[in-house]
């Protein structure tokens, strides 16, 4: 399943140095807006303890973790809804992926200018979130264009969508992002408007967390206080440290005392806004175990579609055992013949660290 979480923010603010550490893959880091131009693509691994124990239940010791798609996108200026910058190209890169990561300055340095007078994050996430809005309010109008003419063609659900549309279109105008906006529903509901509004990819629509970029381990009030209004993850990071330790061996990180990567609460909160669990499967001959990413209440037959598409088409039925159960045991065939594996239908969901085996024609 590929998720891909866009990292978004104003020009030297530190995006592809978080890119560099979350990745571990050369990017240009120049200190001159626009040095992103296309963006950089890189697969980060999912840091998953339950992993790591199952793969000791391997004879091979071989583990394959479950993956996430960070894509790190050009700088924003002011008025990248009318293009300037690299504002359109830009504006369509983020349209593409699942959230965004709103990476924010909080550090000071005089040989990295910032785009802003001053650093104050809570106004850059304005400017953002400002621009994103505005995109939102120009591809409604467009869609509303468009709508008037399928009214006159007598298209049935035309109607029903403009109404959500117009809906919308007042929300932006009042600057509520469309995310906010879908709160105020019922799930059916929510539902009923995602169907109209899925295809639009609108910006604002999209989930995110709040990174503020500092050294300070003081947070900012502010910013905080914003992150929580927009019922956004705030998270604290200084990107250089965690590029400097994402660039250091195993065995130095022990010298040093470094027991986990601070990049890892970000994976781990990237995962979590997207409703995402993992379940595993063991190969039969237990040389390998693999971590695999669906959205929560996902059913047997479309989970096994992930490991291959054949497999959704042809399921029978799943075979599952929650991991830390398996782990009481020496091998698979050990645990069903105990009857610690249940067999499940086409209607079974499948939950956080199940551990399947699929049967299929």
């Amino acid at each position: 399943m590929s998720i891909s979480i866009g990292i978004v923010g104003l020009a030297n603010v530190g995006k592809s140095t978080l890119f560099k550490a979350l990745t571990r893959n050369p990017v240009d880091i120049s200190n001159y807006p626009f040095c992103t131009i296309e963006p950089n693509i890189g697969i980060v691994k999912v840091p998953d303890e339950r992993l790591l124990k199952l793969t000791k239940f391997t004879t091979s010791g071989r583990s394959i973790p479950a993956v996430i798609k960070f894509v790190d996108i050009a700088g924003l200026v002011k008025n990248a809804h009318k293009g300037e910058g690299l504002g359109n190209q830009f504006l369509a890169h983020i349209k593409q992926v699942d959230a965004i990561l709103y990476v924010l300055r909080g550090f000071e340095n005089k040989k990295v200018p910032s785009s802003e007078e001053g650093i104050n994050p809570k106004r850059d996430l304005e400017i953002i979130v400002s621009e994103l809005i505005l995109k939102d309010i120009e591809t409604i109008e467009k869609r509303l264009e468009s709508l008037k003419k399928e009214i006159k063609k007598g298209e049935k659900k035309a109607m029903e969508e403009m109404a959500i549309i117009k809906e919308v279109q007042e929300s932006l105008n009042k600057e509520e992002m469309v995310i906010k906006y879908l709160k105020r529903f019922s799930e059916k509901e929510r539902e009923r408007r995602i169907e109209f509004l899925k295809p639009l990819c609108l910006l604002t629509a999209k989930k995110g967390i709040i990174l503020l970029n500092t050294n300070d381990s003081k947070t900012d009030e502010q910013l905080k206080r914003k992150a929580e209004e927009m019922d956004f993850p705030y998270i604290v990071l200084d990107a250089k440290e965690a590029c400097e330790i994402s660039e250091l061996t195993e065995e130095e990180k022990k010298e040093l005392g470094i027991k986990e990567n601070p990049l890892d609460s970000l994976i781990r909160t990237s995962y979590k806004i997207l409703d995402l669990i993992t379940f595993f499967t063991i190969k039969e001959d237990r040389t390998e175990v693999r971590a695999w990413s669906i959205k929560r209440g996902t059913k047997g037959p479309k989970a096994a579609g992930i490991i291959h598409s054949d497999f959704e088409k042809k399921f029978i039925k799943v075979e599952v055992i929650n991991w830390k159960k398996l782990l009481n045991f020496e091998s698979w065939a050990q645990a069903k013949g105990a009857g610690a594996i249940s067999t499940e239908g086409k209607d079974y969901e499948i939950e956080d660290g199940d551990v399947i085996l699929v049967k299929h024609g």
